[in-house]
């Protein structure tokens, strides 16, 4: 048998045992406390902190390569942020929520419980392997939750690494870390966890919520799309143009928050099409070996890329590389920045989350055109708006919708520790990240706690007087 395939059949098989074993210790152990939690939080950061050359080693030889710089900036700084956040928060979110009690019920008293909800599954993608795996399990630590990871089959060096210093800081009393292929990620997704978190694609996210629901699992799932980048009239391309490139040509567009279309003002298209040249030309002056650009992750990734451009071509697009480079740069999946117009909207770059750095730049002719082109699609994962009329900016910001917004940046509402993070529609359902993450895992428990003297058990039968002049009372308008 083969040997990797053996070890796939192991995962799958012993999955259930370990999670039955995470939640028999939820059901012989007291909850958590505040204690317990905070330790298990500075325990990731330290791991974090004292390995971050090894991981972010990992992920680069995962990709092929990808900067070590861009590794510590977009996953473990702001998975270190969300821990220092959780951790100055913790005591007011862990705090009984007093509520108020109606006249009828007084002198009761009514509080809402924070309570771990037991065994938190989280599904893990392959664009950002740390982050996706940590950023989660912050939310599900903080709010005294026991929890399984399954990393990506595409980082598998991330994944044996991060599992084995989990395992090491954490233990595995807290944490199961889980690697394999696509069979392993079905069985993982149909487990009857407490609480499900996946990250993917759409297609695949329906797939997991139908797994989910034999077992009633809820769900939170965090999607992608087409996020959309609307540049007013009248402001500045270069400024756009910087915020722009930033965005895209981070992780070299592997991001689901990544700027995926630009609507641009028809008579400012050369202006800003000049713009995006001149900045990605001046932050990559060369695409293959450079350090600081990362490569696409496989090679069937950069075959679905040029099947995209190859698809779009035949519609009429104009396509048109950015500073390209001599020789074969397939060879390194070294894909340069690649600028479209006139795609026309039934081509499949225009249909599907591009995922990569290929950017449709798209003419519009008034805000309105602008809103409504947003508008007759699904709703995306994160909308950009480059303007400093606020008189436009709250009519998008109201005529629109998506699962988060930044206005004149890129990318950087995802990075706001107390916002958070999570689609509408196609895009996901369900937030984490901050507050909104601790809650997702989390029961608010409802307690009611009745006083003397007791009203309402003047409303048992059999009905008298006193039930009907307070019935009288409690009808009114």
């Amino acid at each position: 048998m083969d040997v990797n395939r053996s070890h796939v059949v192991d995962e799958a098989l012993t999955m259930p045992g370990r999670l039955e074993a995470l939640r028999q210790l939820c059901r012989e152990r007291d909850v958590s406390t505040l204690q317990q939690r905070l330790k298990l939080l500075q325990s990731l950061a330290y791991l974090l902190v004292v390995h971050q050359a090894a991981l972010a080693e990992a992920v680069s030889a995962d990709f092929g390569r990808r900067s070590e710089v861009e590794t510590r900036v977009l996953e473990l700084f702001p998975t270190l942020e969300a821990i220092r956040h959780a951790k100055r928060q913790l005591p007011r979110w862990m705090k009984r929520q007093r509520r108020g009690v109606a006249f009828w019920f007084w002198p009761g008293q009514a509080w809402v419980e924070p309570q771990p909800l037991g065994v938190v599954g989280i599904v893990v993608p392959w664009n950002y392997p740390l982050y996706l795996a940590l950023g989660p399990l912050v939310s599900a630590l903080a709010a005294g939750n026991r929890v399984m990871i399954k990393m990506s089959e595409f980082t598998p060096r991330t994944g044996q690494l991060l599992a084995s210093l989990l395992e090491r800081y954490l233990g595995s009393e807290w944490v199961q870390t889980v690697n394999g292929g696509i069979d392993v990620a079905r069985a993982f997704s149909a487990l009857p966890f407490d609480h499900l978190l996946f990250t993917g694609s759409t297609e695949v996210g329906r797939q997991v919520m139908k797994g989910a629901a034999d077992h009633l699992v809820p769900v939170t799932l965090e999607l992608g799309g087409k996020s959309p980048v609307i540049v007013a009239p009248g402001f500045s391309p270069t400024r756009a143009a910087a915020a722009i490139v930033a965005g895209k040509l981070l992780n070299a567009g592997q991001t689901c928050v990544a700027p995926d279309y630009v609507l641009v003002p028809a008579c400012e298209r050369q202006a800003l099409h000049d713009a995006i040249e001149s900045e990605a030309a001046r932050r990559y002056p060369h695409w293959v070996d450079n350090p600081d650009y990362t490569t696409i992750i496989n090679s069937d990734q950069l075959q679905r890329l040029e099947g995209l451009l190859d698809d779009a071509r035949a519609k009429g697009a104009q396509i048109r590389q950015v500073n390209p480079p001599p020789g074969d740069w397939r060879v390194h999946r070294a894909f340069p920045l690649t600028l479209v117009w006139d795609c026309p909207p039934e081509a499949a770059l225009m249909r599907q989350e591009i995922f990569g750095p290929i950017l449709p730049l798209i003419e519009y002719d008034s805000i309105e055109t602008a809103i409504a082109y947003v508008n007759q699609r699904p709703h995306p994962l994160a909308l950009y708006l480059f303007d400093d009329n606020a008189q436009r900016i709250r009519s998008v910001l109201c005529q629109t919708r998506s699962g988060g917004v930044t206005v004149n940046e890129t990318m950087l509402h995802v990075a706001q520790g107390d916002l958070p993070f999570g689609g509408v529609g196609h895009s996901g359902m369900g937030h984490y990240h901050g507050r909104e993450g601790f809650q997702a895992f989390s029961k608010l428990r409802p307690v009611f706690r009745q006083g003397r003297p007791n009203a309402i058990a003047w409303m048992r039968p059999p009905y008298g007087a006193r039930a009907r002049w307070l019935l009288k009372l409690m009808l009114r308008r």
